[in-house]
């Protein structure tokens, strides 16, 4: 082992470089403006309650696939994560690349919202953006993309819906919630989500946040913001680091009734796997979905581990099944460059493929 070099000279010039880092960094900080949300233009299309449907401006020139996709996002943290900057956009690259694009932003639930359960969200906001998109567009089906928790919801809206949906696309979806290297859910079985949610009402965001951030504390909590001091220096690099600092604590309340279903039926009960999911009083079965279905997951995702979204496999009747993997992880499929060169472009040859 080479010993740690810690002579005083040494010492002395990395405390002046971190000061000099530091002293150029707060300027840098006193200088930043108003961290924006979602950098690509938009229009809101549909609202109703907290919802904003959104439809997206296409990319100058090209042709534009006749299909929309829409995206369902997770109820968890906000949607513009796939839009986070201009050089690393999924919504960016996948306009770019000819979708017509719609995305679902929940907004921030509050009291009046605690007794949504998930046959609202599902069966009504969805299915009712579904339709609007549907109208717009005058197809009778369209294509969906699912992320995260928006993925486990547009599995049950199209074992639900099937005939409105043309291809389902899934990102970063955990599917099998009881995988042994499944830290959350292994915290998860032993909550009295009853007595949680009889208390509180709604779930406060910022518990949930700190529970995902508790999940690798280290890197989450310490590491970055030693790492930072490299940043400051550079405007548009902080600039960077802000956005994701936040929309990591940008984290909406969940609707307390919502929450306790998804946590009793899925994590708890294992529903996709084992059976027994009823919505709106119909039964989720997965064997119901036979549309083309293409399985997009990060290979190093502490969140959804690979084989909790790898599980889909086999468990629908489609006969038209992909996986795509990505060498990264649950946020790094959307913000690193690599990702965006690979992930959107595959997403919409595949979608294009299927017409």
């Amino acid at each position: 082992m080479q010993p740690i070099d810690i002579r005083p000279d040494r010492l002395a010039k990395e405390m002046a470089d971190y000061s000099r880092k530091l002293g150029k960094g707060v300027g840098n900080l006193l200088k930043s403006e108003r961290i924006d949300t979602g950098v690509t233009p938009k229009e809101a299309v549909y609202r109703e309650d907290k919802l904003t449907l959104y439809r997206y401006v296409g990319a100058a020139g090209g042709k534009q696939h006749p299909v929309p996709l829409l995206i369902v996002y997770a109820l968890v943290n906000r949607p513009y994560m796939t839009d986070i900057q201009e050089d690393r956009s999924t919504v960016r690259n996948l306009l770019a690349e000819g979708q017509d694009l719609y995305l679902i932003d929940w907004g921030y639930p509050d009291e009046a919202d605690s007794c949504l359960d998930l046959d609202d969200y599902i069966n009504g906001y969805i299915d009712r953006c579904v339709d609007v998109v549907r109208a717009a567009s005058g197809q009778p089906k369209i294509n969906i993309l699912g992320i995260c928790q928006g993925g486990a919801f547009s599995l049950c809206y199209t074992a639900l819906h099937q005939q409105k949906v043309k291809n389902l696309v899934t990102m970063v979806t955990p599917v099998d919630f009881r995988t042994p290297n499944n830290l959350l859910s292994a915290w998860v079985q032993q909550i009295d989500i009853d007595l949680l949610v009889d208390t509180l009402g709604n779930v406060p965001g910022e518990l949930l946040n700190w529970t995902f951030l508790s999940l690798k504390p280290f890197s989450l909590t310490g590491q970055k913001y030693v790492d930072m001091v490299d940043l400051l220096e550079d405007e548009a690099k902080l600039k960077n680091f802000l956005r994701m600092e936040k929309w990591i604590f940008d984290s909406p309340d969940q609707a307390g009734e919502a929450f306790r279903q998804f946590v009793q039926n899925f994590f708890q009960r294992n529903g996709f796997v084992n059976g027994g999911i009823r919505i709106g009083g119909r039964e989720v079965d997965l064997r119901t979905i036979d549309c083309p279905l293409l399985n997009v997951y990060g290979e190093q995702d502490h969140l959804v581990p690979p084989e909790a979204s790898r599980a889909l496999a086999g468990l629908t009747s489609s006969r038209d099944y992909s996986e795509l993997a990505f060498p990264g992880g649950h946020i790094g499929i959307y913000v690193s460059g690599k990702a965006q060169k690979s992930i959107p472009p595959a997403i919409a040859a595949w979608l294009r493929a299927r017409g």
